[in-house]
């Protein structure tokens, strides 16, 4: 008894820590999307997400004003100003005046630079620059200097993605894809699954047989043979061929067979008690369908609309070849591939469209995964 509850006890941790490591391996990423979405250009490239939360240290480069902006003091010539012109707040440790040696000056020293001039930079940017000899040239001198910069954290980035990079019209052009194309074969296959349940039809065996045939079939070899029909009858009735309506039906149809799988496996697990005395009160099979068996199908029905709505809202490859590019119909992934290309640096922008990509499967994920796990496991147990 003992060793039994030993081996009890060593499992249950083991699945802990596995789950544990899962979690981890999933939430890390996503954190790091987040937190990166929320910070500046500057703070990404000088420091990684994980050091957002402390100062980032980074070389940079300034000029300083102009022979035109300087003063006489005390027999000498000065320049004088805050190098930070855009009132950042920001601290320097250290400066130069070579690309080679950037901070050969400690902040707050004076740098003897020849020819009796001196430059003065101190911690907070202010600068101080004197010559003997009255400055010339329209070009200020140059200064290297590092410096740190606090936490800062703006939702810049959103406006931006959102307003300026068309991401909010890819966003709704998703929305209007994935919310018909999770409900058109919820509703096909749930009276499907009935009817290969619980009716007696000839040829009900074979159709079963065909439909898990159809589970192992590759998406992409129907893909080019579906275009050219799509093709063809759009030319047929002189009507585009990439239409909203034409990624609907290819999404029913790729969809479909994994759903009436699913359901049909479910539904028929349901009580035959039920269904029999439905039908001894008059309950047509109609009748059974909507008052009774949906109601208790809820489950599963919730477990297939998150497959559906993750695996479309995800979905590149048929957005790309039965809709177009243009702003009205461009989703959301594609969008986020085509600014992989033109915005590759810009990860401030990437980061930010990113997680607004997966902000909405994780809504609805989260919203459903009560019924996930029950609308997946139920079919396997028959009924009484």
């Amino acid at each position: 008894m003992a060793v039994a509850t030993g081996n009890s006890f060593a499992s249950r941790f083991g699945v802990h820590i596995a789950v544990l490591v899962f979690v981890a391996i999933w939430t890390i990423p996503t954190l790091g999307i987040l937190v990166s979405s929320l910070r500046d250009k500057d703070q990404i490239v000088a420091s990684g997400w994980w050091n957002s939360f402390a100062s980032s240290s980074q070389t940079e480069a300034g000029r300083l004003p102009a022979a035109s902006a300087q003063t006489q003091k005390d027999g000498k010539f000065v320049l004088e100003g805050n190098i930070f012109g855009d009132g950042a707040r920001r601290s320097i440790s250290a400066f130069g005046v070579k690309a080679a040696a950037p901070t050969q000056y400690p902040a707050g020293t004076s740098a003897d630079l020849g020819d009796g001039v001196t430059l003065q930079v101190n911690a907070d940017g202010s600068f101080v620059m004197t010559s003997p000899k009255a400055f010339e040239g329209d070009r200020g001198q140059r200064v290297y200097y590092a410096s740190s910069a606090p936490p800062k954290f703006t939702t810049d980035n959103y406006h931006t993605v959102l307003f300026s990079e068309g991401i909010g019209r890819s966003f709704m052009n998703s929305l209007t894809v994935t919310i018909p194309a999770t409900v058109i074969p919820i509703l096909i296959a749930a009276f499907a699954a009935y009817a290969l349940a619980w009716m007696r039809f000839p040829g009900r065996a074979l159709l079963i047989a065909v439909i898990i045939g159809l589970l192992v079939v590759p998406l992409q070899m129907s893909l080019i043979p579906l275009l050219k029909l799509y093709n063809g009858v759009g030319a047929f009735f002189g009507v585009p061929s990439k239409t909203y309506l034409g990624i609907w039906l290819a999404h029913t149809g790729f969809g479909l067979p994994f759903a009436i799988y699913l359901l049909r496996s479910y539904i028929a697990g349901l009580p035959r008690e039920i269904m029999e005395s439905a039908r001894i009160d008059g309950a047509s099979d109609f009748e059974i369908f909507v008052k009774i068996v949906l109601p208790l199908s809820f489950p599963v029905l919730a477990s297939f609309a998150i497959f559906q709505f993750l695996w479309v809202w995800n979905d590149l490859l048929v957005a790309m070849v039965f809709l177009g590019t243009a702003p009205d119909q461009i989703v959301l992934t594609a969008k986020l591939n085509a600014l992989l290309g033109s915005r590759g640096g810009n990860w401030e922008i990437l980061t930010t469209s990113a997680f607004i990509t997966i902000i909405v499967p994780l809504i609805v994920f989260f919203s459903l995964q009560r019924y996930f796990v029950r609308g997946l496991l139920a079919g396997s147990v028959k009924g009484g």
